[in-house]
């Protein structure tokens, strides 16, 4: 959980961080989706830049261990588990045979329960199963989407432990991979998640990852609707962002104080 000592410039490792895939998102989160034909556009840049796609678990075991690396690697995620998923965003990712994680809001998938989410077409814990087959490696997004860094230890215990239980239920293995909603989190976050059996967790923070990042804040590149084939390609270059591990800026200390204290007079917020 700490950052490794400074050996120079690290070197750059994009991990995109998608949405949904669609023509028609609902307004809460069309900043955050991309068109099919943008996405299969977007594909086809990574393949073309020559980068080889990893599922998150790849990265993680050289943060962790050293495993190698494959040249020019490249992490592509998608969160909360909207209803393109297991369809055609799918298939667009097995016609060019990238590899991929999700990270899956349960609360939002499981029928019966219940999410912070808006309402939006989503997926449902069923077809987790037909993620995996078509190459999706799986991770969890908590349960209701909250805004972890803002919660008390039982509630955030609760939204750690009951997604791993859940998709490790319906899967039948481990599952060992997080995605904070919105990327928030704190020290104490990601010890809980270290203490709920995560082997790691990503951010968001608008920022190349690297081989020597966090492996308990991995940074992403959070892809919205108004992000081009140009903006995909400088990432795949290892431009156009900064690049992990950096310290939270003082703004970013200061928003997570007055969220937490916004929490404590209203309640569990929506991670959006």
């Amino acid at each position: 959980m700490t950052e490794r000592p400074d050996r120079g410039a690290p070197e750059p490792v994009p991990v995109l961080l998608y949405h949904g895939v669609t023509d028609d998102p609902p307004a809460w989160i069309a900043e955050f989706s991309v068109t099919p034909k943008d996405f299969a556009a977007h594909l086809d840049a990574i393949v073309a830049s020559g980068r080889t796609a990893v599922p998150i678990s790849t990265l993680v075991a050289h943060l962790t261990h050293g495993a190698p690396l494959p040249p020019r690697p490249v992490v592509i995620t998608f969160d909360d588990g909207f209803a393109d998923l297991p369809g055609p965003t799918a298939d667009a990712l097995a016609e060019r045979a990238l590899p991929s994680t999700a990270y899956l809001t349960t609360g939002a998938i499981t029928p019966g329960r219940r999410s912070l989410l808006p309402p939006a077409p989503m997926m449902t814990l069923a077809q987790v199963p037909q993620l995996e087959q078509r190459g999706m490696e799986i991770g969890t997004h908590t349960v209701t989407h909250a805004q972890l860094d803002t919660l008390g230890g039982h509630a955030l215990a609760r939204e750690l432990r009951e997604p791993k239980d859940v998709l490790e239920d319906v899967l039948g293995h481990e599952v060992t991979h997080l995605a904070y909603p919105h990327g928030y989190n704190s020290g104490r976050v990601r010890r809980a998640a270290l203490d709920a059996g995560y082997a790691s967790a990503v951010a968001v923070r608008h920022a190349l990852s690297s081989q020597r990042d966090e492996s308990y804040r991995i940074a992403r590149l959070i892809v919205r609707r108004t992000h081009t084939v140009a903006d995909v390609t400088q990432w795949m270059a290892g431009r156009g962002a900064r690049t992990a591990p950096y310290r939270d800026s003082l703004p970013t200390v200061g928003w997570r104080w007055y969220r937490r204290a916004r929490a404590a007079v209203r309640g569990p917020v929506f991670a959006g």
